[in-house]
C-alpha cells in the first residue's frame, strides 16, 4: 500500500492506468463510526461541480404533461403506470436515479421493494420527489449522487474518470468530503475521517496522507 499526498496519488492512478476504456476513479473514505448504531449512519446526495465523468441516467414515474417535460429534460426512460406494470413483470431499470411526483407517489408502492432494493426508490430527502421535476433533472445530470456509510463505516464513491483533470478531481474530492462532514452525526467523538483510498477501477489502492489537510 503506497501512501502519498492527495495529489500525487491522483497523479500515480493516472500515470499507471492500463485498461483499454475509460476506467472511473473511486474514493473510499473511512469514517469513525459505529454503523451499527442507526444514529451513526451517514447518508445524504452532493451534487460534484465537475461531473462523475460519465452520463448519470434517470427514470422518471409521472403521468401526462410530466412525462413529456421529463422526456424534453433529458430524462433516460419515461413512464407511468404502463412502466410500473413492466417492472413488476420483470424489466430491468439500468439507471442511477429515480424520479417521481408527489401526485404519482402512492402509485409507485407496489415496487417500492424492487426499486428500494437498488437504491433507486425516490425520496423527497433526495429531492427525487418532487413538483419541479426538470429542476431535478438538470441537477442530478449536472453530477449528483448519493452516499452513505456501508457495514463497515466506509462511504465508497465516484470522483471522476481517467479523462477527468487532476483540478477536477480534486474539487470533487473537496465537495464530496465536505458533504460527509456536514452529515457528521451529534454522537461521533474523536476522529471522524480516519482514512481516504484513492483507486481507478482496475488500478491498485492508494492512501492519503494528510488527510486533516483536505478536510
Amino acid at each position: 500500500m503506497h501512501t502519498y499526498e492527495v495529489k500525487r496519488c491522483l497523479e500515480e492512478i493516472i500515470k499507471s492506468a492500463t485498461a483499454k476504456f475509460d476506467e472511473s476513479i473511486d474514493v473510499a473514505i473511512n469514517l469513525g463510526v459505529d454503523s451499527r448504531k442507526s444514529e451513526e449512519q451517514v447518508r445524504g446526495i452532493v451534487v460534484l461541480p465537475k461531473g462523475i465523468g460519465k452520463d448519470i441516467k434517470i427514470t422518471v414515474f409521472a403521468q401526462d404533461k410530466d412525462l413529456s417535460e421529463a422526456e424534453k429534460a433529458g430524462a433516460d426512460i419515461v413512464g407511468g403506470e404502463d412502466l410500473i406494470e413492466e417492472i413488476k413483470k420483470g424489466r430491468k431499470l439500468d439507471v442511477d436515479w429515480c424520479i417521481t411526483t408527489p401526485d404519482f407517489m402512492a402509485k409507485i408502492t407496489p415496487i417500492a421493494k424492487i426499486l428500494g432494493s437498488k437504491g433507486l426508490m425516490p425520496n423527497p430527502k433526495f429531492g427525487t420527489v418532487t413538483r419541479n421535476v426538470v429542476e431535478a433533472i438538470k441537477t442530478i445530470k449536472s453530477g449528483q449522487i448519493k452516499f452513505r456509510t456501508d457495514k463497515n463505516g466506509i462511504i465508497h464513491g465516484k470522483l471522476g474518470s481517467m479523462k477527468s483533470s487532476i483540478s477536477d478531481l480534486l474539487e470533487n474530492l473537496k465537495a464530496f468530503l465536505k458533504a460527509i462532514k456536514d452529515n457528521k452525526p451529534a454522537s461521533v467523538k474523536g476522529v471522524y475521517f480516519k482514512s481516504i483510498f484513492l483507486n481507478s477501477t482496475m488500478g491498485k489502492s492508494y492512501k492519503v496522507s494528510k488527510v486533516e489537510d483536505i478536510v
